[in-house]
């Protein structure tokens, strides 16, 4: 069989004209790259609390371990193996924009940059929430509002000095963070009763299937993400796959292991499994040393996550400025630390006014062909199944996200249409 003209074999790779300066930038190795991606979708255990409150111990131990395999390692095989095809800013955009057409390339683009904004804006609220347990005035009214602005602004100028930074500042945030688990969960071992994880939650404690549902989905979600970023790896076609295989390992024990240590050593009321509970619970384990611990690291975490995802958000505006979805100006970057400057601005202004909503509007908010069209593009990393086994893994979570849309409030499609009617427009 002829082979196809190379056009279709070797796709162009967006790269803004200000790139070609001579600004000498530092590519993401591996190491970095699997903390931002740790990042892009997780941080730590911190938010899983809500699916014990939800459904109880056992559903909840249940769904973050089901779900990592009918979700997260599906869309990181999906990820890995396109990123790779197409390794330029814009990641997802790309993607659409070459299998569907500009217009569905353009919609895609600004559904994930919407619901990406809306996302970042839940992390200085997550900061805040923890920090208002020993600095009380930031519990409501202006100390809180002027507590998030600059959170916002002082997180957005460490974005903007650079991708190789933040990727550094990644890794020691992630260690740091997760660190008082490891301990929590080591302590808890002598005061594990395994018959609590079979717990199906308190009598008279109603299930909420879309507050668990959202909680799975908002903390196992968006490893697509780290797509846009594909331009700025060293050797893409090789970082990407290993980066996320070693991500997907390293959430997923992050999200098990305290669960099962923490439902397993801690005996309270159902209702108490709110947003912050792993802080009392190593209270209760080891003492207040390391309850200050985990909300401090609460802290260092929200900035990890805002810092990861607000760099795929900027860089995501910079591919589809190249791409020509928006207008070029919208890829320049600065002289300085050659960072999508407007993007990150652009950014940082949305997640500012979206940050005022309280932490589960703001997550509710946030969830709302290849292999045909380009059979001989070069793919450096390939998922090794066939058409049938592509079909089955991708029918999955498409259906968990019919499921997610099923079950959202009035608000969520409110947002959701407005969004959709801005991306059109």
């Amino acid at each position: 069989m002829q082979n196809p003209p190379s056009s279709q074999t070797h796709l162009p790779v967006t790269t803004s004209a200000a790139a070609t300066t001579t600004t000498i930038t530092k590519k993401l190795t591996l190491i970095p790259l699997i903390f931002l991606i740790y990042f892009e979708v997780a941080g730590g255990p911190y938010g899983e609390e809500p699916a014990v409150l939800a459904a109880g111990p056992l559903c909840a131990l249940l769904g973050f371990l089901i779900f990592p395999f009918i979700w997260s390692v599906p869309e990181a095989l999906i990820t890995a193996e396109l990123s790779t095809a197409f390794p330029g800013d814009g990641g997802f955009v790309i993607w659409a924009h070459k299998a569907f057409g500009p217009f569905f390339g353009s919609l895609m683009g600004s559904w994930k940059f919407l619901s990406g904004v809306i996302n970042i804006a839940s992390f200085p609220v997550l900061c805040v929430d923890y920090l208002e347990k020993a600095v009380h005035p930031l519990e409501s009214g202006w100390p809180r509002k002027v507590a998030i602005m600059v959170f916002t602004c002082l997180l957005s100028f460490l974005n903007y000095t650079g991708l190789a930074i933040v990727g550094y500042v990644a890794v020691f945030l992630g260690i740091v963070s997760l660190l008082p688990f490891v301990i929590m969960s080591l302590m808890a071992i002598p005061k594990i009763e395994p018959h609590r994880w079979l717990s199906l939650g308190q009598k008279g404690v109603q299930r909420d299937w879309t507050l668990f549902f959202n909680t799975l989905f908002w903390n196992l979600n968006f490893w697509d993400n780290v797509s846009t970023l594909a331009g700025e790896v060293d050797r893409p076609h090789k970082t990407f796959p290993v980066a996320l295989l070693w991500a997907v390992i390293f959430t997923c024990l992050a999200y098990l292991i305290p669960l099962f240590a923490v439902v397993g050593a801690v005996s309270v009321d159902q209702t108490q499994w709110v947003q912050g509970f792993h802080a009392d619970a190593a209270e209760m384990i080891a003492g207040k040393w390391l309850k200050i611990w985990i909300e401090i690291g609460a802290v260092l975490s929200g900035i990890g996550l805002f810092e990861a995802q607000l760099s795929s958000c900027a860089y995501q505006v910079l591919g589809m400025a190249d791409l020509g979805i928006l207008p070029m100006f919208f890829a320049v970057r600065s002289k300085w630390f050659n960072t999508p400057w407007l993007g990150i601005l652009i950014s940082a202004l949305i997640t500012l006014g979206v940050s005022f909503m309280d932490f589960s509007s703001i997550i509710a908010s946030a969830n709302f062909l290849y292999r045909r069209k380009l059979p001989h593009l070069k793919r450096p990393f390939r998922v090794r199944m066939r058409w049938p086994g592509l079909v089955l893994m991708c029918l999955i979570p498409s259906g968990f996200l019919v499921l997610i849309m099923a079950i959202a409030t009035k608000t969520v499609y409110l947002v959701s249409g407005l969004m959709t009617i801005g991306a059109i427009g």
